[in-house]
C-alpha cells in the first residue's frame, strides 16, 4: 500500500513538473492575465489541450525502457526458430492523451523473416498505432452513431482527432474481436452445461427473437431473392434475440421485466447457426435454473422451428400484437370497401384474441368468406394462421399466469439496436462489417463491454 501511494504521489509530481516547465501553459496565464474580459469557455479548451499535451510528455517518459533492452527469456517465432534482435525501432502511438513516441526492440526471425516487439505486445498495440484507451473510446463512439459522427464526437468531448475512416476501421476490427470472444465462450458453457444440474432459482426466462432488413452493398446480395418489384433484394435480415427474467408482477398482475436483466445476441446468418447463439445465450443467462421458461415471438415457421429444437420445454406464445395484425389482414380481406363494418369486426375479434378465444374468429370467418377466388385465398391463410397457431394465443391465460404477451423488447431492439445505427438513409453494408456493428452493439446494450475488455487482460 505504501509503495503504490509513493507511486501515485509521483506520478502527481511528474505531472504538476510538466505542466510548470510547458511554455504553452505559461503563456496561456500570462495572456490570462493581461486580459479585460472572462471567456470561461475559451479558457477551459485551451487549459485542456495544454494538459493533455503535459499528460502524454509524461505518459512518454513512463514508456520508455519498457519492452528494449535484454530479455529474460528467448523470443521464439511461430515456425518455432530463435529470433533475433535487430536493435530498437521508434512508433508513434495516438492516446488519449495525445500522440506520444518510443522505442522498442524489434526481434526478427532468421528463418521466415517474420518480426516481432515484445513491447507491442506487452502495451496490447501489436500491428495498431492506436492506444487501447483511444480503441475502446473509438469502438464506442463508432458503435453508437455514424463514423463521421464518431469523429466529431471525439474531437468535440475529447481533443483528439481521428479520421472517419479509422473510426469504421477500429469499431468493426473489435467488434469482430468480440464475435471470437462471444463464440469462444458460448462453446465453453455449453460443453460446461452438458454437466451441469443446478437447482431452480430463476422465476421466469423468457427468450425472444426476431428478423430485421439491413441494407446491404450490391455484392452482398448477388442472387438473392427480395421484394422489389423485379423480385431483387436490397436487404438481407439480421437476426436478433434477448433474453430476459421476470420475478413480480405489479398491483395490477400485469409482468415486470427485472431491472437490467436483458441481454442481446444478433448476426446476419442462418437460423440453424443463430439458434446456437440464441441457445447459448439462455444457457449462459441461466436456461438450466429457470422454473419456467418462455419464448416470445410471432408465427414465423423458423422462429417456431428453433423454438420446439432448443426450448421444446418452453411455454410458446405468439406475440399478441402479430396476431392482432393478422386478424386485422383477415377484416380487410373480408369485408373489403366498407371501412365501417372493418373496423367494427377487427376490434369484436381483437376482443376475442384477448380472451383466447381463436376457434371463435375462425369460425365466424369461415361463414364470411368471399366469392372472389383470390381474395378467398388470402382470407384462407390467414384464417389457416390462426388455426396452426391457436395454442399459442390463449392470452387470457397466460395473462392470468402474470406471463407477458408481448415481444416487444425484441422489436424494440431490432428498431434501435439494429436500424437506428445500420439502417439509416444511405447506408451499406457489408456482411462483415454489419455483423462487427452488431456484435459490437449487442455487447454494449446488454452491459458486457467493460466484461470483454477485462478478459483481454486475461
Amino acid at each position: 500500500m505504501g509503495e503504490g501511494r509513493a507511486g501515485l504521489g509521483a506520478g502527481k509530481k511528474t505531472v504538476q513538473i510538466a505542466i510548470e516547465q510547458d511554455g504553452e501553459v505559461r503563456r496561456i496565464l500570462d495572456k490570462v492575465a493581461e486580459s479585460k474580459h472572462a471567456d470561461l469557455e475559451a479558457w477551459e479548451t485551451v487549459l485542456r489541450a495544454a494538459v493533455l499535451s503535459a499528460g502524454a510528455k509524461v505518459l512518454e517518459q513512463l514508456l520508455q525502457g519498457i519492452g528494449s533492452g535484454r530479455e529474460p527469456r528467448a523470443i521464439v517465432c511461430e515456425c518455432g526458430a530463435r529470433m533475433e534482435s535487430q536493435g530498437l525501432k521508434h512508433k508513434e502511438v495516438l492516446t488519449i492523451l495525445g500522440p506520444v513516441t518510443y522505442r522498442r526492440s524489434m526481434f526478427q526471425c532468421p528463418a521466415c523473416q517474420n518480426t516481432r516487439y515484445p513491447g507491442d505486445e506487452e502495451f496490447d498495440i501489436v500491428e495498431t498505432t492506436r492506444s487501447p484507451g483511444l480503441r475502446r473510446m473509438m469502438a464506442r463512439a463508432g458503435s453508437r452513431s455514424t463514423f463521421k459522427e464518431g469523429r466529431d464526437d471525439l474531437k468535440i468531448y475529447a481533443g483528439l482527432e481521428v479520421s472517419a475512416k479509422d473510426i469504421e476501421r477500429v469499431a468493426e476490427g473489435i467488434g469482430q474481436q468480440m464475435e471470437a470472444w462471444v463464440s469462444q465462450e458460448r462453446k465453453e458453457i455449453l460443453r460446461d452445461h452438458e454437466r451441469l444440474r443446478a437447482e431452480k432459482t430463476i422465476p421466469m426466462l423468457y427468450i425472444s427473437y426476431d428478423g430485421t432488413g439491413v441494407p446491404m452493398t450490391r455484392g452482398e446480395l448477388t442472387g438473392r431473392k427480395g421484394k422489389q418489384a423485379d423480385g431483387s433484394a436490397k436487404t438481407r435480415e439480421a437476426k436478433l434475440g434477448c433474453v430476459f427474467t421476470q420475478t413480480t408482477t405489479d398491483a395490477r398482475g400485469f409482468p415486470v421485466r427485472d431491472p437490467d436483466s436483458t441481454s442481446f445476441v444478433g448476426a446476419i446468418e442462418s437460423a440453424e447457426d443463430f439458434g446456437w447463439q440464441i441457445y447459448g445465450e439462455a444457457v449462459r443467462r441461466g436456461l438450466s435454473r429457470a422454473e419456467r421458461v418462455v419464448v416470445l415471438a410471432d408465427g414465423a415457421q423458423w422462429i417456431k422451428n428453433l423454438a420446439q429444437m432448443h426450448f421444446p420445454e418452453a411455454t410458446l406464445i405468439i406475440d399478441l400484437y402479430h396476431a392482432r395484425q393478422h386478424v386485422s389482414e383477415l377484416c380487410k380481406t373480408l369485408f373489403v370497401r366498407n371501412e365501417k363494418r372493418i373496423r367494427q369486426q377487427r376490434m369484436r375479434w381483437w376482443t376475442d384474441l384477448d380472451d383466447g378465444k381463436v376457434e371463435k374468429i375462425i369460425r365466424q370467418a369461415q361463414q364470411h368468406l368471399p366469392q372472389d377466388a383470390e381474395a378467398k385465398k388470402k382470407a384462407e391463410i390467414e384464417i389457416h394462421y390462426l388455426e396452426k397457431n391457436a395454442e399459442y394465443m390463449r392470452y387470457a391465460e397466460f395473462r392470468a399466469q402474470g406471463l407477458f404477451v408481448g415481444s416487444g423488447v425484441v422489436e424494440a431492439g431490432c428498431k434501435t439496436l439494429i436500424g437506428q445505427r445500420l439502417k439509416q438513409s444511405g447506408m451499406e453494408w457489408s456482411v462483415r462489417g454489419a455483423n462487427a456493428i452488431i456484435s459490437l452493439r449487442c455487447i454494449l446494450k446488454s452491459g458486457r463491454f467493460e466484461d470483454y475488455w477485462e478478459s483481454r487482460a486475461l
